[in-house]
């Protein structure tokens, strides 16, 4: 018989919200769709929240899952396709996202980058590292992970969970897989001039501490490309900041004046408590 292989899904983390605004996360290179757990109690209160998750064998170019992203999308809305879609890409998944939202930019209202991927070709000395972790033995390959961990985040302002969480989620990746993903970001380009069709607003979150590549100079490249952009700055968070304690999304998202009125509407009171209850998040505007 011919071998079965997974797909992508979405996962749905904690209860369906058919009444609120979708919000479709895209993880980074681990593809586990689990990282966004230190934000999913907080954006449950105003989103239906959904997560990507790529299987770990997968080897999709970014057209295809591109493509098989906005027909997940799509099947989310079916029976209620004026729902708002909020789009939220971090890392390689902020890749995906712009690719997604190329192909399909009537689907989405707002979009989301934190510290995406999108110069990650420029920086040579992560391709090496991590080609070179590519390549170990399976036991080293996996202690190579735990070296890298400090400059995936800054790991003081993570829970020990979530360490443990995101220590986990780079092991679940196999030595092939990481090897494609490092590809597509090679080959990753998007003309300035595609990115001028993307009208919705969009918020890039970068952070300053980023110990893995560039995200300010990134983030302030993507915003003069994007005619209806702003960026956001975590002045002390690393690379994966959504796993910070201190980092919350929601508020980020209202303090940026990002949310639209479906959100409180689509969450009635409940919605409204969740916005108002969010505890401030240390940020910058530039």
């Amino acid at each position: 018989m011919p071998e079965i292989k997974s797909r992508p899904c979405l996962l749905t983390p904690g209860s369906l919200n058919p009444d609120y605004p979708l919000f479709v996360f895209l993880p980074g290179m681990d593809g586990t769709g689990q990282l966004l757990r230190a934000q999913t109690k907080g954006l449950a209160g105003a989103f239906d929240i959904r997560s990507l998750m790529i299987p770990a064998d997968d080897l999709t170019n970014w057209e295809d899952l591109a493509s098989q992203v906005v027909c997940l999308i799509m099947a989310e809305l079916t029976g209620r396709p004026r729902r708002s879609v909020y789009l939220c890409g971090e890392s390689f998944g902020g890749c995906l996202a712009v690719k997604v939202a190329l192909l399909a930019p009537h689907l989405f209202d707002r979009i989301i980058l934190s510290n995406p991927a999108t110069s990650f070709s420029q920086n040579s000395w992560l391709l090496w590292g991590a080609q070179l972790a590519g390549w170990l033995p399976d036991d080293f390959y996996k202690i190579s992970a735990l070296a890298f961990l400090p400059f995936l985040s800054s790991l003081g302002r993570l829970a020990p969970n979530d360490r443990r969480a995101l220590l986990n989620a780079m092991r679940s990746v196999p030595a092939e897989t990481l090897s494609w993903r490092l590809s597509m970001l090679r080959e990753f380009a998007i003309d300035p001039r595609q990115l001028r069709r993307l009208a919705q607003p969009i918020l890039l979150i970068a952070s300053a501490a980023d110990r893995l590549w560039p995200s300010l100079n990134e983030a302030e490249y993507l915003v003069n490309c994007l005619p209806n952009a702003k960026m956001m700055v975590l002045p002390q968070s690393g690379h994966a900041c959504l796993l910070e304690t201190e980092v919350n999304l929601l508020e980020i998202l209202k303090g940026q004046g990002f949310l639209d009125t479906s959100v409180v509407e689509g969450g009635s009171e409940k919605a409204q408590e969740a916005i108002s209850s969010s505890p401030p998040s240390p940020q910058s505007v530039l």
